[in-house]
């Protein structure tokens, strides 16, 4: 497979009240095209600046970080736009989306933002609805933002990451806010839409959504101190004993 995503000596460097805050020191990984990665880690250990540097949502310090081939610290803001627009995704913690707008008209927005979405507007309402069709929300379309549940909220946003067809997604704690049953929908999604090709790299504290990936890095105080390889998650009654080998695996490493 090729890579993606390839990092080289990556750092990020606070400075706060004329103080240096190294929170990522020469950080070294790739993530191959197909890849679902998760990043794991204890409270201020660097996981969400790292999701955030790679993929050009904040400046890095030093080093390189290439995306499909592109090294983005070469990139002026305008094409670091571009770039996230067309070919990335984003899902958070928290769902940002606008008040003004029903479920459906946010899930179009990006779509009608990009010159490099070709779709006509009928064509991009359709996309917008199949993948609600997908996920299993088209019901919510036209509700507004505050009528329906975190659950669906968060699928909402995915719908909204797949709109322009992104290469690879990022998710800062795409669960975190979600209750443990709208959590297994929330993975359960990206799990189909991993195996669909779309590589994803996700930052998350929970043992049972790391088993769902193909591949856990573990960072403390902005370096990457082990990986743990579990191979393509294919079915139910794996989950259990692939969580139990990561929860061994992070006392390992001082979880």
């Amino acid at each position: 497979m090729s890579k993606i995503l390839e990092v080289k000596n990556l750092c990020k460097t606070y400075v706060v009240n004329k103080r240096q805050n190294n929170v990522l020191k020469n950080v070294n990984f790739g993530v191959d095209e197909g890849e679902m990665v998760a990043v794991m880690g204890p409270s201020g250990s660097g996981k969400s600046t790292l999701l955030y540097t790679v993929s050009g949502m904040d400046s890095m310090t030093a080093g390189k970080v290439e995306f499909c081939g592109r090294d983005i610290s070469k990139l002026n803001a305008k094409e670091l736009a571009g770039l996230r627009l067309n070919q990335m995704g984003f899902i958070f913690q928290q769902m940002y989306m606008l008040r003004n707008l029903n479920v459906l008209d946010n899930i179009i927005l990006p779509a009608r933002q990009s010159k490099a979405n070709k779709l006509s507007a009928n064509e991009k309402t359709e996309r917008a609805k199949e993948l609600m069709r997908k996920l299993g929300i088209i019901e919510i379309a036209d509700n507004d933002i505050n009528e329906v549940s975190g659950g669906q909220l968060q699928r909402a946003c995915i719908c909204r990451c797949m709109i322009n067809n992104p290469k690879m997604i990022f998710a800062d704690e795409p669960t975190g806010a979600l209750n443990r049953t709208s959590s297994d929908e929330v993975m359960e999604e990206l799990g189909k839409i991993n195996r669909d090709g779309t590589t994803i790299m996700l930052v998350t504290h929970d043992a049972k959504v790391a088993a769902k990936c193909t591949r856990v890095m573990y960072i403390v105080d902005g370096n990457i101190k082990g990986e743990y390889n579990l191979g393509r998650y294919s079915a139910d009654t794996e989950l259990r004993d692939r969580e139990r080998s990561i929860n061994n695996w992070l006392i390992e490493q001082g979880w």
